[in-house]
């Protein structure tokens, strides 16, 4: 990881801040929202990005550290990673430590060879898809886990889910992988352990057996799937 560092000179230019809750406290907010930034797909770190995505599934690595070729003006326009890494099926190691992600795809379910996740310091990554379960080799990670949504730590809480605001983005569901309704869209939070740690997923399910078919949350969190918002009730910070 000491290889993806970046100096004190280039740190305010490679992310941005985030303050939609303070990581070293715990503090007590009656709402939060999702980072609705977009990703600019003309900027040169995106362009750049997909070099280095289209590079490592024609080379079949293993080892895959994008942000370590990304310029920290580049790297600082990534918000998020494209559909294009689900062709990374033989990448065991994904590297991000330190950057602007926002969120993490559904594809990144197709890795299912990885082994490692490290996301590490990126303090805008508040919550993962419900799809990185599907890396069931997945058995290593590092995840600043105060950055997230219902932490053990501070129990700040989840954003409210409104699926209706986003049915027209969601294609296939979570759960059985089938196209999805827009008119059937069901999306839910719940706390698993993945790897190395418990992190908030979002569910986008097709129907009520899909929200069903979830496995227990992880213990001392949410005991049951939920949408979110100022009524959920989380048990106490440690």
């Amino acid at each position: 990881m000491a290889t993806e560092a970046v100096s004190a000179d280039d740190r305010e230019l490679d992310r941005d801040t985030c303050t939609c809750f303070d990581p070293g406290r715990v503090i007590r907010r009656r709402r939060v929202r999702f980072h609705t930034e977009r990703q600019d797909t003309t900027a040169p770190g995106w362009r750049h990005l997909l070099e280095l995505v289209d590079e490592a599934a024609a080379d079949g690595r293993e080892v895959f550290r994008p942000l370590r070729d990304l310029s920290p003006s580049e790297r600082r326009q990534i918000v998020t990673l494209p559909p294009s890494i689900a062709r990374l099926t033989a990448v065991r190691e994904l590297h991000l430590y330190g950057s602007n992600l926002v969120r993490i795809p559904p594809e990144i379910g197709a890795m299912t060879a990885l082994e490692e996740f490290t996301p590490y310091t990126s303090y805008r990554l508040h919550w993962f898809p419900y799809e990185l379960t599907r890396c069931t080799r997945l058995r290593r990670s590092t995840v600043s886990t105060r950055a997230l949504y219902g932490n053990h730590k501070m129990r700040p809480p989840f954003p409210r889910l409104q699926p209706a605001r986003a049915a027209a983005a969601i294609r296939t569901c979570s759960v059985c992988d089938r196209p999805m309704e827009e008119a059937k869209l069901r999306q839910v939070w719940i706390s698993l352990r993945v790897a190395a740690d418990v992190l908030p997923l979002l569910v986008n399910a097709c129907s009520a057996a899909c929200v069903e078919a979830l496995p227990d949350p992880a213990e001392g969190y949410v005991p049951v799937p939920h949408t979110g918002g100022r009524k959920v009730r989380q048990p106490s910070a440690d």
